[in-house]
């Protein structure tokens, strides 16, 4: 186990990251089609292929999620993502041919102080297809990274994060979250996170909460005016779930978001979750897709907390500052 979300067997998870652009693209691949769906409580979304993703549409499988910056020109990820598993053989069967099933979610990250003068075309195209070659099953990194690059926050730089949790059954989850949030992660001026009574094995700092909360703790804290924001995150098991109780996993799991950013869910946020369901191990009793459901609140809870624990600030003049530069020093 690493604490990722590739501790769930036949997962791999690829990065691109352009320091530069200041965005990048995640690709979380499928060894095999796996039950899919998700759900949205963002008032601004942006996402291709979600529709599929509702318990009463006919697709129940997704081949790939792909997560990534560039607001709507990120849509163009999907498409590389959907040429490497095509030249790969993958897909839904049409007749004589197969199309990829990959849904998408994308968040806003163009204010950043990042170079998006592409031209023509946007890049994400292309960072989809190297994100998907560069996906495998073993550590993959956090912070400013893929999806995670040009993310920020209403106080800190935001980023990447994923971590991973076992039930009692044995039953394997996981969650992988690009925090891109309108909100903050963290309680008012303080190095401590709205996440930490979730935290373990001291995964972002060990700091607990603070001794007392004060009004300005519990205060609004958000970026203003600015629509640069959404969280986006995948949570995949491997327990044997439907496609109605895949969808009911994500639901829960925004239970996560909410404990870990304040305020969450609003207007110009676009939150997003998507969940999967990889069909290794079956449930053993109706108690564990309870457990499942706790769980994925958790560590999307837990992996919203390392994502911005882990992130660097962009290399651009006037970048929002990181969670390291301003209180790494306490872990001297």
């Amino acid at each position: 186990m690493h604490n990722l979300l590739t501790d769930i067997d036949g997962v791999a998870v690829g990065h691109a990251t352009d320091l530069t652009l200041g965005s990048g693209v995640t690709a979380i691949v499928f060894d095999q089609p796996a039950v899919a769906s998700g759900s949205v409580l963002g008032g601004a979304p942006g996402g291709r292929d979600t529709a599929l993703l509702d318990p009463s549409m006919t697709v129940d499988v997704a081949d790939a999620f792909v997560l990534s910056g560039g607001s709507a020109f990120g849509l163009d990820a999907a498409g590389g993502v959907q040429s490497g598993l095509r030249a790969n053989g993958r897909g839904f069967q049409v007749g004589a041919t197969r199309v990829p099933i990959v849904p998408q979610a994308i968040l806003m990250d163009l204010l950043n102080g990042g170079d998006k003068d592409w031209g023509l075309h946007s890049p994400y195209r292309d960072l989809g297809y190297d994100a998907f070659k560069a996906a495998s099953t073993g550590p993959f990194a956090l912070g400013t990274v893929g999806a995670g690059t040009g993310a920020t926050t209403a106080t800190l730089k935001g980023g990447l994060g994923s971590a991973s949790a076992v039930t009692s059954s044995g039953q394997r989850i996981a969650a992988v979250v690009a925090v891109n949030a309108l909100g903050s992660a963290t309680i008012g001026n303080s190095r401590h996170f709205w996440a930490a009574p979730f935290e373990e094995n001291g995964e972002f700092g060990g700091f607990g909460m603070p001794a007392t909360f004060s009004p300005a703790d519990v205060a609004l804290r958000i970026k203003g005016v600015s629509l640069t924001a959404t969280t986006i995150a995948v949570v995949v098991t491997d327990a044997v779930l439907t496609k109605v109780q895949a969808h009911r996993l994500s639901v829960l799991a925004h239970g996560g978001l909410s404990r870990a950013v304040l305020p969450s869910h609003l207007s110009s946020d676009g939150d997003t979750m998507f969940a999967a369901a990889t069909g290794r191990k079956p449930l053993t009793s109706a108690i564990d897709f309870t457990e499942l459901c706790h769980l994925s609140a958790i560590v999307v809870a837990r992996a919203i907390a390392r994502g911005i624990y882990e992130a660097q600030a962009l290399p651009h003049v006037g970048a929002q500052r990181a969670w390291q530069d301003r209180f790494g020093a306490s872990l001297e």
